[in-house]
């Protein structure tokens, strides 16, 4: 696999190749440990593995049923109206039809963040306003700054991921459904809220009933990331009865395959089990930060997803590391450097079961500090290599005279024109002046780093002065729009998620959902 490995990489149009493409590679039968795609490692269940093993044959021959009966089987068990749920083949679909159907002009997305926002809406030709998280601040997203930026670009379209893909950054409820309300005036917002089942931040955290009231609210949900099932291709939103019916007049006949019907209907009968499954990635993601914070240098990032986003040590190479964990330890991993906004020296590591942690661990160490014999520590490049996997937005990054995603950044926040040749690295700091101490949440590196340095979850945050955005000079401070947390209060910066409950807010009880005692409703909480 060693020859092989960067030609797999290359070859795909995904950010990495697909399992079935590396166990061929590998040659014998197993594909490699996966810390690359995000999905719950503890369900389904074995028994439901092999109960789906049994009915094979029936699953694979016959036509599956209609998808407005599988969506009315999801409805009743997370206890949604029908009218306003549209199921697709993966999010991917309904992310495809939104930009078709609804997306007119413009779309305003935070970066870095889910590949397909910025793409899908690029490569029908909309203008994509790209409103840069920046590092110094640990990735936060500033609501206030943001609703700015979207005032300023004059956006109709708006989208929040919550939690972030692939920080895992998070916002709470409230202060989402006060920028939604400063927001009504807009196309549409868009709260992608694919990995928010394995947040325990706050008892509450889905925006699913507020979505079915708002004329202009779009909340998109996964079922393959949560249920352990990406190959199956399912996810869902829920709007009110007219956006959702939109959505759903539009898609393909039977584009719900029968391996979605037949693992809705038996979902009823696993609500126990899912639910302990999200308690344990939880119980794993501290074990799993905790561990990655012990590597000398290693950034670990606070995070209420089920991934961690690290920044590896000063001078190491993200493609180096990606590929000497697969070839000499065959360990997948999520090299960032094609996520617009990020860069190589940026891993998303998926969390697992401890066995498989200590693996990671033990190759990080290796491939980090053990030999120097091809040690991840090349020449650092100048990001104008950037490849995204999609012609589209190759083409638009190329345009940028080889400034690279600085260079989108920058034209995102109004910037002029005029760029240079190639960015200039320079320290966080001197980008983003910061107050020192910074009294935020922070993250701190294990190690003496460069700012920021995440820290580890534990008092309640304090206010601080919100980030200087780099088109403070173009875009000069406005009123903040009403709804939105002023900056003189609690912003989302000082709200971040951690990686583990905020003190002082219950954690979201993982215990079952409806019709089996105990199963979260559409928030992923218990109903009774």
């Amino acid at each position: 696999m060693a020859d092989n490995v960067t030609s797999l990489f290359r070859s795909t149009a995904a950010h990495s190749p697909s399992m079935a493409a590396l166990t061929r590679e590998g040659g014998d039968g197993a594909g490699p440990v996966d810390f690359c795609i995000p999905c719950n490692p503890y369900f389904p269940t074995p028994e439901m593995f092999q109960d789906m093993g049994a009915r094979l044959r029936d699953i694979i021959t016959y036509y599956p049923s209609s998808a407005d009966t599988i969506t009315a089987e999801l409805c009743s068990l997370l206890q949604l109206p029908p009218q306003c749920v549209a199921m697709g083949n993966g999010s991917t679909e309904l992310i495809t039809w939104i930009d078709h159907l609804l997306v007119r002009e413009s779309l305003a997305i935070p970066v870095p963040t889910f590949g397909r926002w910025t793409d899908q809406p690029m490569e029908t030709g909309k203008r994509v306003d790209m409103f840069p998280l920046q590092e110094s601040s640990g990735f936060a997203l500033d609501l206030a700054q943001y609703a700015e930026f979207i005032r300023a670009r004059g956006t109709r379209v708006a989208v929040i991921c919550n939690p972030n893909n692939p920080d895992g950054g998070y916002l709470h409820k409230h202060a989402l459904v006060q920028f939604m309300d400063a927001m009504a005036d807009l196309d549409l917002v868009i709260i992608d809220e694919s990995f928010l089942e394995f947040a325990d931040a706050e008892q509450d955290p889905s925006v699913v009933q507020e979505a079915m009231l708002r004329p202009n609210v779009i909340v998109l949900r996964s079922l393959g990331k949560n249920f352990g099932l990406h190959g199956i291709r399912f996810g869902y939103l829920v709007a009110n009865p007219a956006l959702a019916g939109m959505v759903r007049s539009m898609l393909p006949k039977w584009n719900l395959n029968a391996f979605a019907e037949h693992v809705v209907f038996m979902l009823k009968n696993h609500g126990a089990e899912y639910a302990q499954s999200l308690h344990q990635v939880r119980k794993d993601r501290l074990d799993m930060a905790s561990q990655l914070s012990a590597l000398p240098g290693l950034t670990v990032y606070p995070s209420q997803g089920n991934f961690l986003f690290v920044r590896l040590p000063v001078g190491a190479e993200g493609t180096v590391v990606r590929d000497r964990l697969l070839t000499e330890h065959r360990i997948l991993v999520r090299e960032c450097g094609n996520k617009i906004g990020s860069s190589s020296r940026f891993l998303r590591l998926v969390v697992r079961p401890q066995v498989d942690v200590r693996r990671l661990v033990s190759g990080l160490e290796q491939v980090l500090y053990g030999t120097r014999r091809g040690a991840a520590v090349p020449e650092l490049g100048t990001g104008t290599n950037y490849s995204s996997g999609t012609a589209a937005v190759d083409r638009l990054v190329s345009s940028t005279n080889g400034a690279g995603v600085q260079g989108l950044a920058a034209q995102a926040m109004g910037v002029g024109a005029a760029m240079p040749a190639a960015p200039q690295p320079q320290p966080a700091a001197a980008q983003m002046p910061m107050p020192s101490p910074m009294p935020a949440p922070m993250p701190v590196a294990p190690a003496p780093m460069p700012a920021p340095a995440p820290v580890a979850p534990a008092p309640a945050p304090t206010p601080f002065p919100s980030p200087v955005a780099p088109a403070a000079s173009v875009v000069p401070p406005g009123p903040t729009p009403p709804g939105v947390p002023a900056r003189g209060g609690l912003t989302a910066a000082q709200v971040r998620g951690t990686t583990g409950p905020a003190p002082g807010l219950a954690p979201a009880p993982a215990t079952g959902w409806p019709n089996s005692q105990s199963w979260p409703n559409a928030a992923g909480m218990q109903t009774g």
